[in-house]
């Protein structure tokens, strides 16, 4: 289904283009020094993995021109429909897929293996795109937030039924889309605090203070409840009398009973704390009926919720969570060292990196890669590669490319004049971002070792064709746009 009345050689957003063949092509260079036992002249052999690779890099650029020849209305009218064929895929994938490293996410076409949680992330920003642009629908009432939430988190449930729990996590990147489209701070707030307080909550553990046993994580999260409950009055507060008054019940009462805990007579001020956030609580409800302010319910129920999912910390960790991702998160608190288990990935990473100094070992020339000391070296750490072979240069060149294909992104769905165009924009720009900062965080031991590959680089056919729909489905639809 061609529209004839667009030239898309004429209007396609060639600056993208040529971003998404340097990251490719890059990608299979440092996919070439990742391979063991390769040289030259096999580079282009489909037996080894950079022969494999640039089969598949081809067939994107065939993928990504047959999506050019398809009408943004074509793709929007048949948007829940990809969709829901997709949330079925994920669904059967579970029932038939083989057992592989603990996950049943992989689906085998003879010597052909596909990733279907890779292809659900255009199906779901598409889905995301059209529900947004219903006409008069608002994010700031809570059905609609619910059903835009929804969107994402039915496949996001999903691939975690397939133990894939580090793809599942990148459709939390959506929640930043709905941001942008105007979801209350708030929701970004509750989820940057659940986060923050599970750390704390795990980091620090207990010691031992006058004969009496402390919680340190617990009395900092606490603590933080209380700071972040007396802030949240004095923004929604028009009455100043209500923002003293809790200023002095949690910020005075907290000093106050750490002052008497430390200087006079040790007690467990965690308690004192649970009673101070309660009396807040309560005035909180008291002057939300009282006076009809919907805020102080708002603020309560983040107070409830905080402390009672701080005292779930350790039930989650302890029991739902993997052994192995406890490992894990332990090692990258800190609490743990595993050199050669959990952490022997990252170590690795790391020396790969360092070694590589300022301009790099050159092509094909790293020994930490070359020898396999670092596992998923072509794959989830492809980017410890670039760090040796190329340096520290080389590292930033293909940064500053994945920074300019994120600013352009963003440049080109602010420039979009239908909302569908443009929340799929800042959908492809979130998924790429989330990707990105993962991925070379796991590298660098900043973030938890979860398995995502790095856009447009990593080996791998089933993300590389994903994320190259995800992208030109938007690019396709930016051209209709410069047409006009």
């Amino acid at each position: 289904m061609v529209n004839k009345r667009v030239n898309v050689m004429k209007n396609l957003d060639w600056i993208t283009v040529a971003l998404f063949l340097l990251i490719m092509v890059c990608g299979w260079l440092s996919i070439c020094g990742a391979s063991s036992n390769v040289d030259v002249t096999q580079l282009l052999s489909f037996s080894t993995r950079p022969g494999k690779q640039l089969v598949w890099m081809l067939c994107s650029i065939v993928l990504a021109t047959g999506i050019l020849a398809v009408t943004k209305d074509y793709i929007e009218k048949y948007s829940y429909v990809i969709y829901v064929l997709l949330l079925l895929l994920l669904l059967v994938t579970i029932i038939i897929a083989e057992d592989t490293k603990g996950s049943r996410s992989w689906l085998r076409f003879g010597p052909v293996s596909l990733q279907p949680a890779e292809f659900s992330k255009f199906a779901t920003a598409l889905a995301l795109a059209k529900l947004v642009d219903t006409h008069g629908f608002i994010l700031e009432k809570w059905g609609n937030l619910i059903k835009a939430a929804g969107i994402f988190m039915l496949p996001l449930l999903l691939i975690i039924a397939q133990k894939e729990t580090g793809s599942a996590i990148v459709y939390l990147a959506f929640f930043l889309v709905l941001f942008r489209e105007g979801m209350s701070g708030n929701i970004l707030l509750i989820g940057f605090c659940m986060v923050l307080f599970f750390i704390l909550g795990i980091k620090y553990s207990e010691f031992e203070f006058a004969n009496q046993i402390f919680s340190v994580g617990v009395w900092l999260v606490l603590s933080l409840i209380q700071i972040i409950t007396t802030i949240l009055i004095w923004m929604y507060s028009k009455d100043r009398r209500m923002t003293a008054l809790s200023s002095y019940i949690n910020i005075g009462g907290l000093l106050l009973g750490v002052s008497v805990s430390m200087l006079i007579y040790p007690f467990d001020v965690t308690i004192l704390q649970i009673v101070l956030i309660s009396i807040v609580i309560v005035l909180l409800l008291f002057y939300g009926i009282k006076d009809m302010i919907r805020q102080y319910f708002f603020i309560a129920l983040f107070a409830i919720g905080s402390v009672g999912y701080l005292y779930s910390v350790d039930y989650v960790f302890e029991k739902v969570l993997e052994e192995h991702q406890q490992t894990r998160i332990n090692v990258i608190l800190g609490l743990e060292d595993d050199p050669y288990g959990a952490g022997y990935n990252v170590n690795q990473s790391k020396i790969a990196i360092g070694s590589g100094g300022f301009t790099g070992k050159g092509f094909m020339k790293g020994t930490q890669t070359k020898l396999k000391y670092v596992p998923e070296q072509d794959t989830d750490f492809i980017f410890c590669t670039v760090g040796e072979e190329q340096g520290f240069l080389g590292s930033a060149f293909v940064l500053l490319l994945y920074l300019g294909l994120l600013l352009r992104l963003v440049y080109l769905a602010e420039q979009q004049t239908s909302v569908f165009c443009r929340v799929y924009g800042y959908s492809v720009a979130c998924i790429l971002f989330f990707h990105l900062f993962i991925n070379i965080g796991m590298v660098l031991g900043i973030t938890p070792v979860i398995g995502i590959p790095l856009p447009f680089f990593s080996y791998g056919g089933s993300s590389l064709w994903g994320f190259t729909i995800l992208l030109f489905i938007f690019l396709r639809m930016d051209c209709e746009r410069t047409a006009r």
